[in-house]
């Protein structure tokens, strides 16, 4: 099986990419990407860039390049719920924008033409289940929106909107959002870096980075190297 993996930073390729075997430097409509195995599949790993339209054009350029049979996106998020502590893990059912409103006709989070709610690949999330050591993973929904979300009224509002929100991030929808146009099966599979509205979370951010939580990323790995 062919599968994508797309980071939003450097941060974020750099834990995926011990992930991979026999891993090679390619170019990608030049921007630099990653090849390698992991168990039968072959998995291309790709920064993203930071935001909707960073991530929904590089999400473009990997599907017509390596066209993967399945897109994962992978990184941090914040927590949008109490539950959700910092090194959570979450594998999103589905995605969502928070920041989007298209007028009358359309409901908030809703872009013209599109379902509100982005679905994850279903046959993944519910293998996922059944992994061993995913058993403490949340599953849920994942919000999106251009700003980096660090105010309780921030959190409020997105939960005023989706109450099952569980994490929020800056790419996940916008992913969802061209892999659905392209018909490419999508998953996100994410840890939670830092908890807005209940510590100072920028702090929480800046400080996850110097004891990232690798074996969390392993997640990955033993979602894909179940896949056949």
């Amino acid at each position: 099986m062919k599968i994508g993996i797309l980071a939003a930073m450097d941060k974020e390729v750099a834990l995926l990419l011990p992930l991979l075997e026999d891993k090679r430097d390619v170019e990608l409509d030049g921007r630099k990407a990653y090849v390698g195995r992991i168990g039968a599949n072959e998995v291309c790993v790709m920064k993203c860039g930071i935001g909707k339209v960073n991530s929904a054009l590089n999400a473009y350029r990997m599907i017509g390049w390596f066209h993967p049979e399945l897109v994962i996106n992978s990184g941090v998020a914040g927590g949008a719920d109490a539950s959700m502590a910092v090194g959570s893990l979450l594998i999103a059912t589905e995605a969502a924008y928070h920041d989007v409103w298209c007028g009358p006709g359309t409901e908030w989070g809703q872009i013209d033409g599109m379902p509100r709610r982005f679905s994850m690949d279903k046959a993944l999330v519910e293998a996922c289940r059944a992994l061993p050591g995913l058993e403490n993973a949340r599953y849920g929904l994942i919000c999106s929106g251009d700003r980096f979300i660090s105010k309780v009224d921030e959190v409020d509002f997105i939960k005023s909107e989706f109450p099952d929100a569980l994490a929020c991030d800056m790419e996940s929808a916008s992913i969802a959002h061209a892999c659905l146009d392209k018909g490419v099966p999508f998953a996100v599979v994410r840890v939670v870096s830092d908890t807005p509205g209940q510590a100072d979370n920028i702090s929480q951010y800046k400080d996850f980075w110097t004891t990232a939580p690798e074996k969390t990323f392993q997640a990955v790995w033993s979602i894909i190297n179940s896949l056949k």
